[in-house]
């Protein structure tokens, strides 16, 4: 049997190929550090002379992660003992190397003023000027990696106070329904239901996220608990580009389909690409979501969760109709028109000794908007629809890469918002080498053309 070799959709080896010098200059001229270098630069004449080189300094940020440097530790100690790293980052030979410190206050100031975001949409921006983002499907998933905390010991709750047997009365049942609707105004955002972040706005949703570690638990491949102390990055991939569109860091114990709408929502005020499709796992099955994606103008490919849901007779599993002796009606055609699916009758129906009684109609037209859930464009079972939702196996990998070459997994820091800087830069790197990579391929066959 021949093997057939899949192409890479993110081929880093080319970038790692390079000598450092040319690699560096690739990833950091995908970059627009104006942002970052207004936050760190001294704004004033007055006072102590700036005696370091902040520039050089955040260069040797973004180079410890492509490097794959643990830590500042070892970061300060490179810059001390290799002449040529220190001048890759952008040192002078006059200028001396910072310490420890010096790396803590300038991320300290980076992490307070939160410009790391605005840099990463600025290269989003610039590769679809490029023509290297046209995607018409974005895939959300969500990772988790863990703290530099301590899990805290949880205080031992006070037994609550035996309920009153017996039914409420009328006053009593009023007075409780007021009190519960008072407690669940008062909740934060992201404790109140996903149905309440579809009246919120979207900046609200992506500045109120909860950043303190939390103890998170999912099923492994075996079926097993896995529980971790740490964090959540959910990010909206382009499916064809492997570029990350949008990205937000929450704690760990925040369920998935709870960063959905916040991701959903910033997407049209970000950037405007020819999207159509929305694609996620069976987590993300909330019918907020659906209605959300039908708002922004995208079609849902979601994997159904029954949730011992009954049966539904006279339908098949993917809520296709099915004829008097329960074969499926196939799905023919969508109608953007009238936004109707169009099932034809089954291939068994020409054999069928019932064909001419009159039983079973040749045509079934369901409006898609009866129900969002169970009827999308394409419809469930399809083979087109099976093929949108294989493209979310692309924010799997980027979740992979993110792992594998951008230490994710390595927060040195603790507390939320130091880890949600981490966080950034990894996606910041992440999508600065893709928009290099991107433009290395695209010059190799520029030069291959012409010759």
């Amino acid at each position: 049997m021949s093997i057939i070799r899949q192409e890479s959709l993110f081929d880093i080896t080319d970038l790692y190929d390079m000598q450092p010098t040319h690699r560096y200059e690739a990833i950091l001229s995908s970059l627009n550090l104006d942002p970052v270098m207004a936050v760190v630069v001294k704004k004033s004449r007055r006072g102590a002379p700036a005696e370091l080189n902040y520039g050089a300094m955040v260069q040797s940020l973004i180079i410890r992660v492509v490097e794959r440097i643990p830590d500042i530790k070892q970061l300060v100690r490179r810059l001390n003992e290799d002449p040529f790293f220190r001048f890759d980052c952008g040192f002078l030979l006059s200028d001396r190397v910072p310490s420890e410190a010096s790396y803590t206050r300038i991320q300290e100031k980076i992490q307070e003023a939160d410009v790391l975001r605005d840099v990463g949409q600025d290269i989003v921006h610039q590769a679809m000027k490029e023509g290297y983002i046209q995607d018409d499907t974005v895939a959300i998933d969500a990772t988790h990696f863990e703290a530099r905390d301590q899990a805290k010991k949880q205080e031992k709750k006070p037994k609550p106070e035996p309920k009153k047997r017996g039914r409420k009365s009328k006053a009593e049942r009023d007075q409780w329904l007021k009190e519960k609707r008072e407690r669940e105004a008062d909740l934060p955002l992201y404790e109140k239901t996903i149905e309440d972040q579809r009246t919120a706005s979207a900046s609200a949703l992506m500045s109120q996220a909860p950043l303190e570690p939390a103890w998170g638990i999912k099923k492994n491949s075996e079926g097993k608990n896995v529980f971790w102390f740490g964090y959540k990055g959910h990010i909206a991939v382009g499916t064809q580009s492997q570029y990350i569109l949008l990205s937000l860091m929450t704690s760990g114990n925040l369920n998935d389909g709870k960063a959905a709408i916040p991701l959903l929502k910033n997407l049209p005020e970000d950037r405007n690409l020819p999207l159509r499709y929305g694609t996620f796992d069976a987590g993300y099955d909330y019918r907020p979501i659906y209605h959300q994606l039908d708002d922004v103008g995208l079609y849902a490919v979601i994997a159904y969760n029954r949730r011992n849901e009954k049966e539904m007779i006279g339908f098949n599993e993917h809520f296709a109709p099915t004829c008097v002796r329960e074969h499926s009606y196939r799905y023919d055609s969508y109608d953007e028109t009238y936004d109707t699916l169009k099932y034809t009758a089954p291939k068994e129906c020409n054999e069928c000794p019932l064909q001419y009684e009159g039983v079973c109609q040749k045509v079934y037209k369901i409006k898609r908007t009866q129900n969002l859930r169970k009827y999308s464009a394409p419809a469930r079972g399809s083979q087109k629809w099976n093929s949108i939702y294989k493209r979310r196996t692309a924010v799997e990998r980027v979740i992979g890469y993110l792992k594998g070459y951008f230490m994710l997994n390595n927060v040195r820091q603790r507390t939320g918002p130091k880890a949600k800087m981490h966080f950034q830069l990894v996606t910041l790197v992440y999508n600065a080498s893709k928009l290099a990579v991107d433009r290395l391929t695209s010059t190799m066959d520029q030069k291959i053309t012409a010759s």
